[in-house]
């Protein structure tokens, strides 16, 4: 085996054993923008996620783009296939054929410099509550969309990425930020009870803050009928089974309440373990 590709496969191996895996490959299956990556290969995505990035290319790549890979980067490896051309008997015909996998550099974003880059041009307004956030020591960043996904928090790495602009959205991410802090650990995946606890705590606070509308009232309850159908309940119902919950997230985020007030929460979580594991949340979104 090439021993830069049985490196990259240790590594991931290697990351098994600290828990990081889950998370990655729920990451590396959201839509991506139009980059690079998003034509890549789950694992390959996986990889990047690890490395941390969201956003990762070759050096000519990045050169074509305007921007140049810093001086004493280091390069993170990718795998690709190899094909090499068979003359096909019956037919005569060449044929390509896999015959293993090579490992390729790749850099990531935060590596480079130069152009901007068109999703750089997401402009994150002064969003409310941006300070509880970074209270608790979470990054709110812009990351590229495609508008099949509006933005995840991630737990290991501490941060909320931003694909849209929207308040509300940054409350749903927030909600989970919350939540995990309220029960030590979210469920990964799109957990319905979860989802459903972050867009409610979502609008309630638009509404909190006064920026609550029509619009954004319509959307998240959708996006909690999509849940709810899986639970087999109505979004009436499903909001009345998480409505202590939420209103626990409310009162810490608008700080009302304490991080060791649990009553009930752990409860809640023991019921639901059953369930199969806008936005992702480890990915919780």
């Amino acid at each position: 085996m090439n021993k830069k590709v049985k490196q990259t496969l240790d590594c991931i191996i290697n990351r098994f054993k600290t828990g990081d895996i889950p998370e990655a490959v729920g990451f590396s299956m959201f839509p991506m923008a139009d980059v690079p990556a998003g034509h890549w290969s789950k694992l390959n995505r996986t990889i990047m996620f690890l490395s941390g990035t969201h956003d990762a290319r070759g050096f000519r790549q990045w050169q074509e783009i305007g921007r140049n890979v810093k001086k004493g980067s280091k390069a993170i490896h990718i795998l690709v296939p190899s094909f090499r051309k068979f003359a096909n008997k019956a037919t005569g015909e060449d044929e390509n054929v896999l015959i293993g996998f090579l490992s390729r550099p790749v850099f990531r974003v935060e590596d480079t410099e130069g152009e901007p880059l068109s999703y750089e041009q997401i402009d994150l307004p002064s969003l409310p509550l941006l300070e509880r956030a970074k209270e608790w020591g979470i990054s709110v960043k812009a990351i590229p969309g495609n508008y099949s996904y509006y933005g995840y928090y991630s737990s290991s790495r501490k941060e909320i990425c931003l694909a849209s602009p929207d308040e509300v959205n940054f409350f749903h991410e927030l909600a989970h930020c919350a939540h995990e802090r309220l029960v030590g650990k979210l469920t990964p995946g799109q957990n319905p009870i979860q989802e459903v606890v972050a867009e409610l705590s979502a609008q309630a606070l638009c509404c909190l803050v006064g920026m609550s509308t029509k619009k954004t009232i319509g959307d998240s309850y959708l996006y909690i009928a999509r849940y709810a159908e899986k639970m087999d309940m109505s979004v009436y119902t499903a909001c009345l089974q998480v409505l202590n919950e939420t209103e626990k997230v409310l009162n810490l985020i608008m700080d009302r309440g304490k991080e060791d007030n649990l009553s009930g929460a752990e409860g809640m979580f023991m019921d639901e373990k059953k369930e199969a594991p806008r936005h992702g949340q480890e990915a919780q979104g």
